[in-house]
Formats: structure tokens, C-alpha cells, sequence
């Protein structure tokens, strides 16, 4: 049964998890938004999911980047410092008993609370709408191992002067529709081709093949500007593993050797079929060798990392 790139182990510790609300702590069943918040009314605003490793946000100075590029992307004003936000991350976490391993943190910034149903960002009458949500959250202990299935859907990614899909935005419904066309059709996530019929991403993660000791990636023209995308080519070619960003096509991924995806969650995952096309019934050599590597950079992104 097609399970999602994203399974995890249920945890009951998030019945009552503690989350923050523009720097409030509040116990899950009593966390709310007003309804005429931007972010629910409309989708405005700008998120990050971030891991905890050995006690710190691993990579956090690459999603903080991230995020306040798309603020001042969308014209929005965060309202707060980075080192304010970083205070919050951790703080919620302390008031959670969160110092280990095992959790993920969904950062979400939406524009503020508005005067009145209308789309028009002047009619927001508050500062920015800055939740923390902390979850007991650990990939599912066959996540490294087991072949994920794709199923190429025909929901594109788009042109930027539509919906940019640089911006990690809230407004999430084409990948949403993939994913509900990609379980229909059976498989654990939809791949997405950009406008012009390349392969550009998942619909949740981001999507690679290996070829001929290789390893081969979409433009990045139609597809977030991935954190764990960007530290595997990062460790890739620090190992002499030649990497191609460029276009390619479902012939090239049928073809391939092996193919894998990549995300904050589950960090690099194996792709054992697409679209029926077998590629592989267990990992390939370079997928044990990228997680690895990966392994690697974040034990080096955390060490000696502080806390505010």
C-alpha cells in the first residue's frame, strides 16, 4: 500500500505538545489563529520545516535565509529579528522537553489577521501571525531502505510569473492536487514535470536519478530552492560525485541506474519505480552513499552550534 514519502512514528507526546503563537506557549487542544488570519484565509505567508539534531536546528541559518528571502519576496515584513526567531525555536522546544532526536518543527509566517475577507494585503490590520509547531516526529525505521513509488502527474510546476515555485509559500494547492493523483494512481508521491515537460520535483520532495556514476537534478528553475537538495549536491561534489543540474526527461528517469528524493524529513530516500518502470528492488550503491555523506554534513552543520 502506497504509504507517502513522509511516514512517520505516531507519538503520543503531540496530543499535548506545546506550541507558540507570536512568542505565546500554548498546549496543542488551545493553539488557534483568528479565522480572518491571512495565512488561512488566503495562503499568505511563507513556511519552514526544520529537524532537531543532537539537540540543535540542524542547517537553521539556510531555512532563516530562506524564509526571510520569501518574506521580502511576497513584501511582507517578518516583524521580529532572526535572533528573536531563533530565541522562539528554542525556547518552545525547552518548554517541550525537546533536546534530542526525533523532532521536526513546522516555522510558518503569515502576513497577519485582516479587517475583512479581501485579498488585498492593506486591509491586515495586526503585525505578522508567527506559529511554531514542535512534533515528536521520527521518519518511519524502513524510510532509508524501502523503494518509493512515483507516478508522474499532470499537474506542472509553473511559470514564475504565475506562482513562482521558488517560494515556499502556503499556497500549496497544485502539489497538494499531485499528491491526491499520485495516490489514486497508487504511488507514495507524484513527480512533476515544469511547463516545458522536463522533470522538476515532487510533489513534497525533491527528485534525482544516477547515471553512469552521476547524478542528475531538474534546472532548479521550476522547483523550490531546497535545503537537503542543496546539501546533497553540496557533499556530492565534495566527494568528486560529478552533479548535473539541468533538464532532463522521463525517458532519461526511465532509464536511469537509480533514482532518489530528497527532503527535510526523511533526509534522502531510494525511488525503486516510476510511472510502472523498475529501477531497482532494494538501494543502490549511490543512494547508501549519499545518505551517508549526508549523515555527515548535518553531524558538521550542528557541531559546536549554540543556542540563544
Amino acid at each position: 500500500m502506497a504509504q507517502g514519502t513522509h511516514l512517520y512514528v505516531p507519538d503520543d507526546r503531540n496530543a499535548s505538545v506545546i506550541i507558540d503563537i507570536n512568542g505565546e506557549h500554548f498546549p496543542r487542544p488551545e493553539a488557534m489563529i483568528s479565522v480572518f488570519d491571512s495565512g488561512f484565509m488566503l495562503g499568505d505567508g511563507v513556511w519552514e520545516g526544520i529537524r532537531l539534531h543532537h539537540g540543535r536546528l540542524a542547517f537553521l541559518d539556510r531555512h532563516l535565509d530562506r524564509l526571510w528571502r520569501g518574506a521580502k519576496a511576497i513584501h511582507m515584513d517578518i516583524g521580529i529579528t532572526r535572533e528573536e526567531l531563533e530565541r522562539r525555536l528554542y525556547a518552545v522546544l525547552d518548554a517541550n522537553g525537546m533536546d534530542g532526536e526525533g523532532v521536526h518543527i513546522r516555522l510558518m509566517v503569515t502576513r497577519g489577521i485582516r479587517s475583512t475577507p479581501y485579498q488585498d494585503p492593506r486591509v491586515v490590520v495586526t503585525p505578522a501571525t508567527i506559529v511554531i509547531i514542535p512534533e515528536w516526529k521520527e521518519p518511519a525505521p524502513e524510510t532509508a531502505t524501502r523503494m518509493l513509488s512515483l507516478a508522474t502527474v499532470h499537474v506542472r510546476r509553473g511559470y514564475p510569473d504565475v506562482q513562482d515555485p521558488m517560494l515556499n509559500s502556503h499556497s500549496k494547492l497544485n502539489c497538494i492536487t499531485a499528491c491526491i493523483q499520485a495516490a489514486q494512481a497508487g504511488a507514495d508521491e507524484g513527480l512533476m514535470l515544469d511547463p516545458h515537460g522536463f522533470v522538476a520535483t515532487c510533489n513534497s520532495t525533491h527528485f534525482f536519478i544516477a547515471r553512469d556514476g552521476e547524478i542528475w537534478t531538474s534546472s532548479g528553475d521550476y522547483c523550490l530552492d531546497g535545503i537537503t537538495r542543496g546539501a546533497v549536491i553540496e557533499v556530492a561534489r565534495e566527494a568528486g560525485i560529478p552533479v548535473h543540474e539541468r533538464n532532463f526527461s522521463l525517458t532519461h528517469v526511465y532509464g536511469a541506474d537509480e533514482a532518489f528524493t530528497t527532503g527535510t524529513f526523511a533526509g534522502v530516500a531510494p525511488v525503486g519505480s516510476v510511472d510502472g518502470r523498475v529501477l531497482g528492488t532494494e538501494r543502490g550503491p549511490m543512494v547508501e552513499r549519499l545518505q551517508d555523506l549526508y549523515l555527515d554534513l548535518l553531524a558538521r552543520d550542528v557541531k559546536g552550534r549554540g543556542r540563544p
